[in-house]
């Protein structure tokens, strides 16, 4: 963690000091929300174990507020929702062993709330939404096990996500997929090359946290535009500044997550 603080400063200031230079005021707001979430996110980890699950479990909930928001869920399939992935976190966190008993708890939980209310016009809606965010969201608990690791494949993941964006808009190409028709390829390999160089520079690349940038990453924001395009929005959430809501923000880091669990 000691390790990874100079370098979190130090990409804070030269970001400041590009964010002055391009006098860009969506990018100064953006900067903004960064050089107030990154010491808070950093302290969080700095405290071990018990600061990561509660991380995880306050951006959790927000983010199940935000995908109930997307999927036009009620406060009754939020509520179920947020409390089936707090469960998940908080059992990474004091019962490692019983995790699948965690998740498979919370599934049973969210696919109650519409069966019990005998919806039969919108329940298969709401039990797929409800199991897709338990699925999603729950990945935040691997926020507890891998510590300062999820930390710096978070600032490889923004990274990769910045890179993409410029590279795409310069160097143009084939899109990336009809559900993001402003990615190009050309970004995503850029951004995949700049991401595993933070990688490299974090002293953190090996191929499981390399195919977590460069494939979990990219399927993240895409798994995000599918959801918001079928809820015909723009943004997750209004609240963030220069980034919407915090599922835009954590989208592309939580299937990355997903995938760097699995592959180590």
């Amino acid at each position: 963690m000691a390790s990874l603080a100079p370098f979190l400063g130090g990409a804070l200031v030269l970001g400041g000091v590009a964010v002055a230079v391009s006098r860009r005021r969506e990018l100064m707001v953006r900067w903004c929300a960064w050089a107030v979430g990154v010491p808070l996110v950093t302290g969080a980890f700095w405290w071990g174990r018990p600061g990561a699950a509660a991380l995880a479990v306050v951006v959790g909930v927000i983010a199940v507020l935000e995908f109930g928001g997307l999927m036009r869920l009620g406060r009754a399939d939020r509520v179920v929702l947020a409390a089936a992935v707090v469960g998940v976190v908080l059992a990474t966190w004091l019962t490692p062993g019983q995790v699948l008993r965690a998740v498979a708890l919370g599934a049973l939980a969210v696919a109650a709330v519409p069966l019990l209310a005998g919806d039969a016009e919108h329940g298969l809606r709401r039990l797929g939404a409800g199991l897709l965010g338990l699925a999603w969201l729950s990945a935040l608990a691997a926020l507890v096990p891998l510590g300062a690791s999820a930390l710096a494949l978070f600032v490889a993941v923004s990274v990769a996500d910045i890179a993409a964006y410029f590279a795409g808009r310069r160097l143009g190409g084939p899109r990336l997929s009809p559900l993001s028709p402003a990615k190009r390829w050309s970004g995503t390999l850029a951004g995949a090359a700049a991401g595993l160089g933070v990688l490299a520079v974090l002293s953190v690349l090996s191929w499981p946290t390399a195919v977590a940038v460069a494939v979990g990453g990219p399927a993240g924001d895409l798994l995000e535009s599918m959801v918001k395009r079928g809820a015909q929005v723009k943004d997750a959430g209004h609240w963030l500044p220069g980034s919407g809501g915090l599922l835009d923000r954590i989208d592309s880091l939580l299937v990355a997550l997903a995938v760097l669990l699995v592959l180590s």
